[in-house]
């Protein structure tokens, strides 16, 4: 390394802007040296390089952080899988007006026609338009909580679930909730007020009331939350077949 590349390299690093080392790469410098580019178009090449590097970085971070099951778009998603799948409505709801409004997304139906797959791409959407975003199964998110009541950390990790700007509930109302169960859940959504929530259920929205105790707690809750929402019923045969590997000793 030369003393001019050892300069180099520390003043970027004083500038926080050693990454653009890793897009200073030899035909950057060819099309300098070339004549190709000016020293200011050589500057901006090298400037957008390292905006592009950073975007790029920043994606991935939220990526990670999303914890989803599966990377799906909703590009990759079969709409001829089903004549009753709502399509237009889906692809809509790909414009992310929800998001940028503070709604919620509610999809809803039999199991196997694609809700998971959709709640994820609208998250993936959501990420690549800088949002940050979290998914989880419904049963985990529920879980979290509860277990900061044993150890006092209930205020911490309901924050945490507050903070992203699109939280999605997957596998909602499966299950009778207990008491502390409902509380939390009217603690999270009340604190999400005007953040987007995605949710997805096998059950319509109307038969959510009788799986809380509190009938109370109930009203108060799923009112506030189907109102604010844009509901979409999937319907249709299962998705997941067409996804499965097919069984190369299977007969025709």
């Amino acid at each position: 390394m030369s003393v001019m590349d050892t300069a180099l390299r520390e003043s970027l690093k004083s500038l926080r802007l050693s990454g653009m080392l890793e897009t200073l790469d030899a035909r950057r410098l060819a099309q300098a040296h070339g004549g190709e580019l000016g020293r200011l178009d050589f500057l901006q090449v090298l400037c957008q390089d390292e905006i592009t590097r950073r975007e790029t970085v920043a994606f991935q971070r939220r990526l990670a952080r999303a914890k989803f099951e599966q990377q799906v778009t909703l590009e990759e998603f079969d709409f001829t899988a089903s004549s009753k799948l709502p399509a237009a409505q889906i692809r809509d709801l790909g414009a992310l007006r929800w998001l940028h409004s503070g709604e919620s997304v509610i999809l809803f139906g039999p199991a196997g026609v694609g809700k998971t797959h959709v709640a994820q791409a609208l998250g993936h959407l959501a990420v690549r338009q800088g949002a940050h975003v979290r998914f989880a199964k419904t049963s985990r998110i529920l879980a979290d909580p509860a277990g900061g009541h044993a150890d006092r950390t209930w205020d911490k990790r309901i924050r945490e679930m507050v903070r992203p700007d699109v939280l999605i509930l997957d596998d909602f109302a499966m299950r009778q909730l207990s008491a502390a169960q409902a509380d939390d859940l009217y603690e999270l959504v009340s604190e999400r007020q005007g953040r987007s929530l995605i949710i997805t259920s096998n059950r319509a929205p109307s038969d959510w009331y009788p799986l809380f105790p509190n009938p109370v707690v109930a009203e108060s809750l799923l009112d506030r939350l189907i109102n604010t929402s844009q509901k979409v019923i999937m319907n249709g045969p299962s998705y997941r077949p067409n996804k499965r590997p097919k069984n190369p000793t299977a007969k025709p």
